[in-house]
């Protein structure tokens, strides 16, 4: 996919032959590889917790603000990067963003204090908000419409796959070196996937609309950087008001504050962007029936899988008494089945005879019915959680690509890293929202069946002055398990039934 101009500008994307670029397969490697890296670092530093604990005399605060700092950052940025990818170039953010990643690596590796592990990781999350934008929008520019739904199931599997591999990899590494490694792996990487962009990845940006199409403008002549501004602070508000909530409590000064700033900002970062005539976010695109049904089925999709999977966790490590690393390989079914389906292009080749509607209602569907025998079937012991697992894992393959291809081609392929930016950007809400939400439901249950003091899973326990009160407090927790999974399935289902019916009425009125 290439933009419409013809004017003559040695950045502007090449004409692409009619298989799409000759070595797209190659540079999907490459974008992926450098994908890898952010993933990993989503998930990868919840291991080393106790080590940094001791040797750097981290704080509970600061322990926090090592592991919030960076999806802070990144999940702020995420629409200003995908928008500076569009003007600038995707090619040259690709690699700032492996430079910036790799730099806060190596000052991350080599920190003394907490505040130099916290820096480095706001710096690193500089870096990932670049490449997740970057990555996909290079993806819709080398691949042909006929190829994109294959292309991206492999991008998202690559998101399943540094999800679940963090903690394992972490927690190698943690037992044959010191805690810095986990941050010094991402060198060599970062190193090899920016060799491989600077040589293989093709150079592409929008250009500018001079008024000569019809419609909204689809880029200005000017960057929005007042938009720009508006959407990281209204976006990094949201995103602590969610992960401070579970905490602090919802009615806490720090989220209620927080909370506020984040709806007044994106307010008006909505009314700004309707009214300009270069905006970073056309506001015509929530009028797209495909568009709005793809971004309601993306965030109850991350909703969903994020939230229940970081109780399924919880509830490995604290009552079922795993290590990380077991826990870790435990969950590891569902990434390996979203992997396997979508490399083997299986869940492409389903989707294409599926159609997107039913793709992603039958897709979310078993994704609902997985966190149902989650829920359910947990205190019969494993089987019934593989279940669930190899479920939600079946159906996140199906519907997951099909959403991101819904929403980045209802988008103009000159925004393509707006679009981006717009497909993770819900997809760090709805893991957000979800953690939080189904967090509340189950403290909530787990506090009702236990009235003691600390409501927290290990305070509970570690009051407990017999093993028959420590069964029954871990009793109440399976319970308010089952309670939240039940939750996230009904969000999960009625997710899938609004976007498929969404996308049936867009593909209706198109056809018409």
């Amino acid at each position: 996919m290439t933009t419409s101009s013809q004017e003559q500008a040695p950045a502007q994307p090449q004409p692409q032959s009619p298989g799409g670029h000759p070595q797209r397969w190659l540079i999907l490697g490459v974008i992926c590889l450098a994908q890898l890296t952010v993933l990993l670092d989503n998930t990868i530093l919840n291991v080393a917790i106790p080590s940094l604990t001791s040797e750097l005399g981290a704080a509970t605060s600061d322990i926090q603000w090592m592991i919030n700092a960076y999806s802070l950052v990144q999940s702020g940025l995420l629409l200003t990067a995908g928008s500076a990818a569009d003007r600038y170039g995707r090619k040259k953010m690709l690699a700032t963003g492996l430079v910036l990643f790799g730099v806060g690596s190596l000052v991350a590796g080599l920190a003394e204090s907490s505040g130099q592990l916290i820096a480095a990781r706001a710096g690193m999350g500089v870096g990932g908000a670049l490449l997740m934008t970057t990555t996909l929008a290079v993806a819709m520019q080398i691949f042909t419409p006929e190829e994109q739904p294959k292309a991206i199931g492999i991008w998202a599997a690559v998101n399943s796959l540094g999800f679940a591999a963090g903690p394992l990899i972490g927690g190698f590494m943690l037992d044959h070196f010191w805690w810095g490694a986990i941050f010094l792996i991402n060198l060599p990487v970062a190193a090899l996937a920016l060799v491989a962009v600077v040589i293989l990845v093709p150079e592409s940006k929008a250009v500018p609309s001079r008024g000569t199409t019809p419609g909204p403008p689809v880029q200005g002549d000017r960057p929005d950087l007042f938009g720009a501004v508006l959407s990281t602070i209204g976006m990094s508000s949201l995103v602590f008001a969610i992960i401070s909530g579970p905490e602090h409590g919802w009615t806490s000064g720090r989220v209620l504050v927080s909370a506020t700033v984040a709806i007044v900002v994106l307010a008006g970062f909505a009314y700004w962007e309707s009214r300009i005539p270069y905006p970073m976010l056309d506001m015509h695109f929530f009028t797209n029936r495909r568009f709005t049904g793809a971004v309601a089925g993306a965030v109850l999709i991350a909703f969903g899988m994020g939230g229940s999977l970081f109780l399924l966790t919880q509830h490995m490590q604290f009552v079922l008494g795993y290590g990380p690393l077991e826990a870790g390989l435990r969950t590891a079914p569902l990434a390996l089945m979203i992997v396997a389906l979508n490399f083997t292009g299986v869940a492409a080749k389903w989707a294409g005879k599926l159609g997107t509607p039913f793709s992603i209602g039958l897709g979310m569907t078993a994704m609902a019915v997985g966190l149902v025998s989650i829920a359910t079937l947990t205190e019969h012991g494993y089987p019934g959680t593989l279940l669930g697992l190899v479920l939600i894992g079946v159906g996140a393959a199906i519907s997951s690509p099909a959403m991101a291809h819904a929403i980045m081609s209802a988008i103009p392929p000159e925004k393509a890293g707006v679009g981006a930016g717009i497909n993770g950007t819900v997809a760090e809400f709805g893991q957000g929202l979800g953690v939080a939400v189904l967090g509340a439901v189950l403290n909530s249950r787990f506090a009702a069946l236990i009235p003691v003091a600390a409501v927290s899973l290990p305070g509970a326990l570690a009051e407990a002055g017999s093993e028959a009160e420590r069964g029954r407090i871990t009793d109440a927790f399976a319970s308010g398990l089952e309670t939240s999974q039940l939750v996230g399935a009904v969000a999960v289902l009625a997710g899938g039934v609004v976007a498929a019916a969404l996308l049936r009425r867009a593909e209706r009125a198109e056809s018409a």
